[in-house]
């Protein structure tokens, strides 16, 4: 296991197991970028770090069931499924919250990280915002 494998697998346990901002902080470098489909770009360690905060507080169940892990070079590829409770508020992109809806989500999502000298330099992350909103209520199913 190289370097860029071990670093995606610490960050997955600080999200989910350990649940702890400063070990997700210590994952990423100072002027690490990560882009999602919820938030656009964001640059610079600590606001990575306020993106997931909410992320860990709401969903404190939260697991990663993998499907496909990688290593190529200094990236990492995760591919499976984000499952958790949404048990406390969650801030949305539209700046607005979603109180606590006690609902299961299941949301299958894939993560490329780059990585230099053991931090995340670059991580795309890629999920289906419509599904996990719909999952919580947030968003009319396809069923109406």
């Amino acid at each position: 296991m190289g370097d860029a494998r071990s670093t995606m697998d610490r960050l997955t346990r600080a999200v989910t197991e350990e649940r702890d901002p400063g070990a997700v902080a210590d994952c990423y470098a100072d002027h690490a970028v990560i882009v999602t489909p919820d938030a656009g770009e964001i640059r610079g360690r600590d606001d990575i770090v306020a993106y997931w905060r909410p992320f860990i507080e709401a969903f404190p169940d939260v697991r990663f069931e993998p499907m496909h892990q990688y290593e190529v070079g200094d990236t990492a590829i995760d591919e499976g499924w984000m499952v958790g409770t949404h048990e406390q508020p969650l801030p949305l992109s539209d700046g607005g919250t979603l109180p606590a809806t006690g609902r299961q989500m299941r949301v299958r999502e894939c993560d490329l990280a780059t990585v230099r000298d053991g931090r995340i330099t670059e991580h795309h992350v890629y999920f289906d915002t419509m599904s996990f909103l719909e999952q919580l209520g947030a968003a009319p199913s396809p069923a109406g």
